[in-house]
């Protein structure tokens, strides 16, 4: 516990054009933990460079995703916002939680599967070991809560089972932390493929709403969405295309999902995907304004990475000084 608040810690890796998945399955609901909770808010670019990155490319996103979290609503006077490499304990704790981590532990991580099998051709170490240092990441900060995606709650479990077998050779030395999977978080699927997450790294444009997609281009991906053979708006099991719309849709508007089919009653899927798009747009407007005003002031953004990174700096030696201490390293 910091400050006499609980710990809440998030990261988002600045790998690639963050989409409406990343926005309304995390990032949208961070700002209702800043009352609550000391808020840590991570660019985990440590963690992109396990899959091959443009290095110019890698420091454009970095500060755009820094960008992105305060035009989504994140308060840098309220959380400590900064990036994951300005803070060498992240690496350096890491490598102490790896000789307490168990091989069979991190060969059944579901994410190093798919990606091994998404980029074959570089499996490296770093990808096995990714959830350690995001282990590292989350126990750096005595955290309390991790506010996370479906996806990645397994690495939040490996995360406990770490701090749980270290504790029990040196106790009291990480706090517990507790995965919260929000009500309100919903996990978006590919517009081609939704049977699929909507993910940033897919190769297929269409499949993807970017945050900073314009509104016509957001529209005409909608218009492209796949759906089926009906033409009735309505939920069931097996419509995984239009269940996924109606979640967006839901997610925009506030409405339930039989209020959504009472609107388009009658009317057929080009109506109702004009709609979503439009709500989409519209939704997204304030947020890229926001972000444009951001992004053409790297001055400000880098203040911002400097004040952030010593804060995070401050809470993050306390931990890694009592873990060495505790292993017996010389201090």
């Amino acid at each position: 516990m910091l400050d006499n608040k609980k710990v809440s810690y998030s990261g988002v890796q600045p790998s690639g054009n963050l989409t409406i998945g990343n926005y309304l399955g995390a990032i949208k609901n961070f700002s209702a933990y800043s009352d609550e909770y000391k808020c840590f808010y991570c660019v985990v670019d440590s963690h992109a460079i396990t899959v091959r990155q443009v290095p110019a490319e890698l420091r454009r996103r970095t500060y755009e995703t820094l960008a992105l979290y305060i035009a989504c609503g994140l308060d840098p006077d309220k959380n400590t916002l900064y990036v994951q490499s300005h803070v060498p304990a992240h690496t350096e704790l890491a490598w102490i939680l790896n000789c307490f981590t168990m091989f069979g532990e991190l060969s059944r991580m579901t994410q190093f599967k798919d990606k091994s099998e998404r980029h074959a051709d570089n499996v490296n170490a770093g990808l096995f070991t990714y959830p350690v240092l995001m282990a590292s990441d989350i126990l750096l900060y005595q955290t309390d809560v991790v506010p996370v995606g479906v996806d990645q709650k397994q690495h939040v479990e490996l995360c406990r089972n770490i701090a749980a077998r270290f504790n029990q050779l040196y106790p009291d030395t990480f706090t517990m932390p507790e995965p919260i999977i929000s009500k309100d978080s919903m996990k978006i699927a590919s517009l081609q493929e939704p049977t699929k997450k909507m993910s940033k790294s897919d190769e297929n444009v269409n499949a993807v709403v970017y945050i900073l997609d314009d509104k016509d281009t957001i529209i005409r991906k909608f218009k492209r969405a796949v759906t089926d053979s009906e033409t009735c708006v309505r939920y069931a099991p097996e419509k995984h295309g239009i269940n996924n719309l109606m979640t967006i849709y839901s997610c925009y508007t506030g409405k339930t999902f039989e209020e959504i089919e009472r609107e388009f009653d009658g009317k057929g899927y080009g109506d109702f995907k004009l709609a979503v798009g439009e709500a989409c747009a519209d939704a997204l407007a304030p947020v890229q304004q926001k972000f444009n005003e951001l992004i053409a002031d790297k001055a400000y953004l880098e203040t911002l990475m400097k004040k952030g990174a010593e804060e995070a700096a401050y809470y993050a030696r306390k931990t890694l000084s009592k873990v060495k201490r505790k292993l017996g390293f010389v201090q």
